[in-house]
């Protein structure tokens, strides 16, 4: 057990110590629809926009996720900070951390989780704000949330958020966490794979906003973007020229690195929402971002996203 336990904490630092910080700002979130819940046992993980050496940022679809039982998703979220904008990686735990108050919607209204509950080992749905079918899924609720369009895509800085973590929210970060399950690293590397999903190519809109479940890019799963959150801006430096090196003290995560973690029993990890979000029609809202325009620098390459991939045309879908 300690063996596992040590195997398990190592790999969670390492994947947390990977930095990603930018000298340009994320564009606006954009609107879209959610696909329907699979089924029980399965929770949203909203979309984000990732970053790529080579093509800048990219939409990274929001997807449904079998959750690990007794946790909660904080999601990851982009920060501020010394000049450059850093990216602060996600983790499951028993309750909601910080995300920046960034409201991503369906429950994730830039303070907390209003999207459900886990009530034992069950976890329950509010209705209010995702699109639960009571046919496959009978474990749900209806709550009420308050509705806030104030959705841009970073914390901090000039036209961004302002936001600071609550008693609750440091409380929580300093929890035992799990790491990004594999189904969520895999949805963000086809995400990286495609390039209509690059902003310098879909201006904010992506054709893939979100899929019915992760790594599932086929056209039954897929749901577009109804618009761009804002308007699109192009950056005034190339994706080499807005790399920067994480600064001392901040290597792209809010926590120091992820501990073990052993499921609570019998407790309900709701977290309360001060100011939570759903837009109708379960759809998600944005605003536009600045950029920022320092000294451009030069910067480590990843894999560039491929030319000639093309995104699966998108299936309509009513309003729910």
């Amino acid at each position: 057990m300690a063996l596992v336990v040590m195997s398990l904490s190592a790999a969670s630092v390492a994947q947390i110590a990977v930095g990603i910080s930018v000298r340009i700002g994320p564009p606006a979130l954009p609107v879209y629809a959610q696909p329907i819940c699979p089924g029980p046992g399965y929770m949203w993980t909203p979309g984000y926009w990732g970053w790529n050496d080579e093509g800048g940022y990219y939409w990274v679809p929001g997807t449904w996720v079998v959750a690990p039982v007794g946790l909660l998703w904080t999601p990851g979220w982009w920060g501020w900070g010394g000049g450059l904008y850093l990216w602060h990686a996600g983790y499951w735990g028993p309750h909601i951390g910080f995300y920046g108050g960034i409201n991503y919607g369906f429950g994730y209204g830039g303070v907390g989780f209003v999207g459900g509950e886990w009530r034992g080992g069950t976890f329950f749905y509010n209705r209010s704000v995702n699109n639960v079918s009571v046919t496959n899924v009978t474990n749900v609720y209806n709550r009420t949330v308050v509705v806030n369009n104030n959705t841009t895509a970073f914390n901090g800085g000039a036209g961004g958020v302002q936001a600071t973590p609550t008693a609750a929210e440091r409380a929580a970060e300093n929890e035992p966490h799990q790491a990004p399950l594999a189904a969520q690293a895999q949805q963000e590397h086809l995400a990286s794979q495609n390039r209509q999903n690059f902003a310098s190519e879909n201006h904010g809109r992506p054709a893939i906003a979100a899929t019915s479940k992760a790594g599932d890019f086929s056209s039954h799963s897929v749901v577009g973007a109804r618009a761009a959150g804002g308007e699109y801006h192009a950056p005034a430096m190339s994706p080499k020229e807005a790399r920067a090196s994480s600064p001392a003290g901040n290597r792209g995560g809010s926590n120091e690195g992820f501990r073990s973690f052993s499921k609570p029993s019998n407790e309900s990890s709701n977290s309360s929402n001060r100011n939570e979000s759903r837009p109708s029609s379960n759809e998600s809202h944005a605003a536009p971002a600045p950029h920022s325009n320092p000294a451009p620098k030069s910067a480590p390459k990843s894999s560039p996203p491929p030319k000639h991939q093309s995104a699966p045309k998108p299936e309509k879908h009513g309003k729910f």
